[in-house]
């Protein structure tokens, strides 16, 4: 008897045993890179983690911007949307109230009966009293056509609060739309941050983070742990200049308290910041409110030049606007970094200038 075999179990022998075994290991080389990584990712130098560190810090910090000024806008138009349906809820109260005295007069005309006022006339046992009555209907007929007017009216408003609610509804939804693309731009570029530096040893990371991280050292007095973190001068350094106004001074005051506060994007305080809601906050402790974003901030006083710098005026960088500080004389400032540096002084060399303003 014939011994039939299946195609796939047919033997491999010489040259085409060698061919799929030379097949196999390149194979098995591609896919494991001969380390067991599959295609891993080239080692880079720390100067290297520390530069793509920095882009990506920087452009998270200009999304976070972005982030800022969408959710204002946002937050006005939701603050519009609950003021309209605040009025278009008063306006259907009143609505209701003349639709009420329309179906009283509408009622008392039916208890009436319509009946035609020369027949009535005719038939009076007192004619006189009769003309001073049917006077009387003719102003009340009047007042009637008055009511239907006015609900017409209030119709026509209602209709107009609610068509306005619908659009600024519609921008809300697109305002939200803008703070998710934002958000995830945000915490997009902080994660592969954080990937990078996970991928450094721990001595090297602490490295890249504290030269990343730019700023001067601060002090906390050993005696009261709770004593706001100051500036540890260095030695021979000349005294900040005094700020132009008290105002100018109480922010500078209140960056000072807020040294050491951690970085968070989106944050206004009291205890995390980003750059622009530092600024923010400390001048609204001054009792002066300035927007929220860099690029709008810019804009919020009077532009002085470098040369002109005085503790107080806001300090700004990059060509897109998208990181500013506080001046604080000789030189400094205070500014909140990123999320791997706490609010710290800084030279303000340590960034490219793009512009100053004075607010107070």
């Amino acid at each position: 008897m014939a011994t039939h075999r299946k195609p796939g179990q047919r033997s491999l022998s010489g040259h085409t045993a060698r061919t799929a075994a030379t097949l196999a290991l390149a194979g098995a080389a591609t896919a494991t890179g001969f380390d067991g990584t599959g295609h891993a990712e080239p080692q880079l130098t720390p100067a290297q983690v520390k530069a793509k560190v920095s882009t990506l810090y920087r452009e998270a910090e200009a999304a976070t911007e972005k982030y800022n000024g969408a959710k204002e806008k946002a937050d006005a138009a939701q603050r519009r949307l609950a003021a309209l349906q605040e009025e278009t809820a008063r306006e259907q109260e009143k609505l209701n109230s003349a639709r009420e005295e329309l179906g009283s007069m509408a009622a008392a005309q039916y208890r009436e009966g319509g009946i035609d006022q020369a027949w009535r006339l005719a038939l009076s046992s007192d004619p006189d009293r009769y003309l001073d009555g049917a006077a009387f209907a003719e102003r009340a007929g009047d007042r009637q056509a008055m009511a239907v007017s006015g609900v017409r009216e209030q119709l026509r408003e209602i209709e107009r609060l609610r068509g306005a609610a619908r659009v600024e509804l519609t921008s809300l939804r697109s305002r939200q739309a803008e703070l998710r693309r934002q958000k995830r731009t945000v915490t997009g570029k902080l994660d592969e941050a954080r990937r990078l530096l996970a991928r450094l040893p721990p001595r090297q990371r602490t490295g890249v983070i504290g030269a990343g991280g730019t700023g001067e050292r601060v002090s906390r007095s050993a005696a009261d742990p709770r004593q706001p973190l100051r500036p540890a001068e260095p030695a021979g350094a000349s005294a900040p200049a005094p700020a132009p106004s008290g105002r100018a001074a109480a922010a500078v005051t209140y960056a000072y308290d807020k040294l050491g506060s951690p970085y968070v994007w989106g944050a206004t305080g009291p205890n995390a910041f980003d750059c622009s809601g530092l600024v923010q906050a400390a001048y609204r402790s001054a009792g002066i409110s300035l927007p929220r974003t860099t690029y709008a901030q810019i804009n919020a006083g009077r532009r002085v030049s470098r040369s002109e710098l005085q503790p107080g005026d806001l300090v700004f960088f990059y060509s897109g606007i998208s990181h500013v500080g506080i001046y604080v004389g000789d030189g400094r400032m205070i500014h909140a970094p990123n999320p791997s540096a706490a609010v710290r002084l800084a030279p303000v060399d340590e960034m490219p200038f793009a512009g100053a303003t004075r607010v107070a």
